[in-house]
């Protein structure tokens, strides 16, 4: 089998879609299934890489919504050879922009399997941009762009649900659930080293948020239940924030009106956060707009309970009083006692921690790709069968 993606996002870019899809290329490549990849060129700021024969790079600019993911100005030549001379027997498609388009194009142009990956609620991220305006125009072009597509692939069963609710046909909507690399994040750190290294007191009660600051994640209500917390539970307590994005700088401002202990580390690395997962005492991530959110899972495979909203894909995730907390989404009062509770009950927290564990170590990427994989040689393979009485494809 041979398959093509198209993505408006690709490492080195630094977020969940990029990262999945480098790993189910590279799993694609070791199970001997030819890829090519079709995608923008990365920003400036996520750094050059060399690129392999495999991707094809277009010119592009942010996407106002989500700067991370980048519109391409495809060359419809180019692909159009690229196309011809790679052969695909199934095309992929990530993202519904301008190369989602492309892959969209081409495949019903050569009647080539269309499959589609389903990674970000944008219609949640309307209002928070107050752009709600758009969103009865944003679904009709969701519901047109995956109208053909074989088979559409969600990372949650709350994600699924939602887009049955809409209408979406409940027979081509299928979970591919996400996995963590547990020879990568796991409980071991040296947290004392890691605190002195950050000028942090090693008494220090650490709470961790990781993830991409901007409005739809709601670290607002992340920093005003710590500073709730802060201000009457633990004044030694201390709030790291892993993560960049358009809100860095207000949140920022946030935290010192607040009079939040803070420190801001930026995009980084998983080695380094994975220190940071191991060494939290607790996770807070508020985020309901999430179809997963893979951080939910590295940290609680790190042994780290999370509390986290009661929304989304990390609703699907967080087993709530087993492997951390949920709450009522922008409840910072909620939010608040939560951290509260895990501080005052340290062996729950502990039990939460190893049950965390368990669980992320159950989440194998090798599972869920081979399931993965399965599905879209039985897609691919059932065109075949369905075409057999016509002439045999031609690109050209």
């Amino acid at each position: 089998m041979r398959v093509a993606i198209f993505t408006d996002t690709y490492v080195p870019d630094v977020n969940g879609v990029a990262r999945t899809l480098q790993r189910w290329t590279s799993y694609l490549e070791r199970r001997g299934v030819a890829c090519k990849v079709f995608a923008p060129e990365p920003s400036s700021r996520a750094g050059r890489q060399s690129t392999p024969n495999s991707v094809e790079r277009f010119v592009s600019f942010p996407f106002f919504l989500y700067p991370e993911c980048r519109l391409a100005f495809p060359n419809p030549a180019h692909i159009r050879r690229a196309i011809t001379e790679f052969r695909p027997d199934l095309i992929h498609v990530a993202t519904p922009f301008n190369l989602g388009l492309c892959g969209l194009r081409f495949a019903r142009k050569y009647g080539i399997p269309l499959i589609a990956s389903y990674h970000t609620n944008f219609d949640q991220y309307l209002s928070f941009y107050n752009l709600q305006w758009m969103e009865k125009l944003l679904w009709r072009y969701m519901d047109w762009f995956h109208r053909d597509c074989k088979a559409v692939f969600v990372p949650s069963a709350s994600t699924l649900s939602n887009l049955a609710e809409r209408g979406w046909d409940a027979k081509r909507l299928t979970i591919w659930s996400r996995g963590v690399d547990t020879s990568v994040f796991h409980p071991l750190a040296d947290r004392e080293a890691l605190l002195c290294k950050a000028d942090i007191a090693k008494t220090s009660y650490l709470v961790l948020y990781a993830g991409r600051l901007a409005p739809e994640k709601d670290v607002e209500t992340a920093i005003e239940a710590f500073a709730r917390f802060q201000r009457s539970v633990c004044q030694e307590s201390v709030f790291v924030i892993a993560g960049d994005g358009p809100s860095s700088e207000l949140l920022k401002q946030k935290c010192s009106e607040e009079g939040v202990n803070a420190r801001f580390i930026g995009f980084t690395e998983a080695g380094e956060l994975q220190k940071w997962y191991a060494a939290a005492d607790v996770m807070l991530f508020p985020s309901p707009t999430e179809t997963f959110g893979n951080v939910v899972l590295e940290a609680m495979a790190c042994g780290t309970p999370v509390i986290g909203a009661d929304a989304g894909g990390v609703r699907d995730t967080i087993q709530d009083g087993v492997t951390g907390l949920l709450r009522a989404p922008g409840d910072s009062e909620a939010f608040a006692a939560a951290l509260e509770l895990l501080y005052r009950e340290p062996e729950t927290r502990a039990c939460m921690g190893r049950n965390a564990h368990l669980y992320g170590r159950s989440r194998s990427w090798e599972d869920i790709f081979d399931k993965l994989l399965t599905q879209c040689d039985t897609l691919a393979g059932a065109s075949e069968r369905e075409s057999s009485i016509l002439p045999k494809r031609r690109i050209n």
